[in-house]
């Protein structure tokens, strides 16, 4: 399995397959976070697929090899569950037989299609629920809306370089150079309209708050986040309050990225919970 294409609701999603496609009861879905792409989760794809896991990764919309359109709200939250949804179905899975996972971005799409119902349970690494405040969610919104702008006008590689130098990622300046070469060629594989629409489209401005939610979503839940991003490790623990069936895991020596800065312990965290999951059902 490798690199495919599904259609759906009139868009082409591209898609990153590992594992046995039989095997749909036991399917792990990722979803990779704002300027990444499925292939950006590099050897987690096999590394996971090593535990019996079949792993659909997608790109999402303006992302990979998924198709860009120019309507801004088709890159809503409600449509990225749909499409999701939808090409799982064309892939053969089953409601109930999928673990959603998702990163940053990805995250805050995970969690709201987690509240489909479709899905066993759910993964969040370095994920949010969402602004609750309206004046944060507007002050972000704008924020968002100049980010896309300078993306259309200054190009992806101007936008990416800058993009790599915020405070969120400065724990990546420690992986090893081939990883962040690899990461970085995949950044600068998006095109312009596909990244600025995603901001106006899904950015967390515009997406609705999840907080109050929470506690209403009972399938098992684990949260993963860096000791080193703050931020997002106090959005875990609250969360992890919330939510009824979760379990929360602070990874020493990593930031945002949990998965590239430490992989190994990410893997077993995520292949071990995947598995309980599969053996509890």
């Amino acid at each position: 399995m490798g690199r495919t294409f599904v259609r759906v609701n009139g868009v082409r999603l591209g898609i990153e397959q590992r594992g046995e496609t039989r095997n749909s009861n036991q399917t792990l879905v990722l979803l990779h976070g704002f300027t990444g792409s499925a292939a950006g989760w590099g050897h987690q794809l096999d590394t996971l697929a090593d535990y019996g896991l079949r792993i659909i990764a997608l790109d999402m919309l303006g992302h990979g090899q998924s198709d860009a359109p120019e309507d801004v709200k088709r890159y809503s939250i409600e449509h990225c569950q749909q499409d999701i949804l939808a090409a799982l179905q064309e892939l053969g899975v089953k409601e109930g037989h999928a673990i959603i996972l998702g990163y940053s971005m990805g995250g805050r799409i995970a969690l709201y299609t987690a509240f489909s119902g479709f899905f066993r349970a759910l993964i969040l690494e370095s994920a949010s629920p969402g602004l609750e405040d309206p004046a944060e969610r507007e002050e972000r919104r704008t924020s968002d809306e100049a980010m896309a702008a300078s993306i259309e006008r200054e190009s992806v590689p101007a936008f990416v370089e800058r993009w790599e130098r915020l405070p969120l990622f400065a724990s990546q300046r420690t992986l090893p150079f081939e990883c962040r070469e690899a990461l970085h060629r995949q950044r600068l594989q998006n095109n312009a309209m596909g990244l600025a629409q995603s901001l106006r489209g899904i950015g967390t401005g515009v997406q609705p708050s999840l907080y109050a939610q929470l506690s209403t979503l009972h399938i098992p839940v684990l949260l993963i986040a860096g000791e080193h991003d703050t931020k997002f490790t106090m959005i875990a623990k609250h969360m992890a309050q919330e939510l009824p069936r979760s379990q929360l895991h602070i990874i020493p020596a990593a930031g945002h990225t949990v998965h590239l800065e430490q992989p190994q312990l990410f893997t077993s965290l995520v292949g071990d919970f995947s598995l309980s999951m599969a053996h509890f059902s």
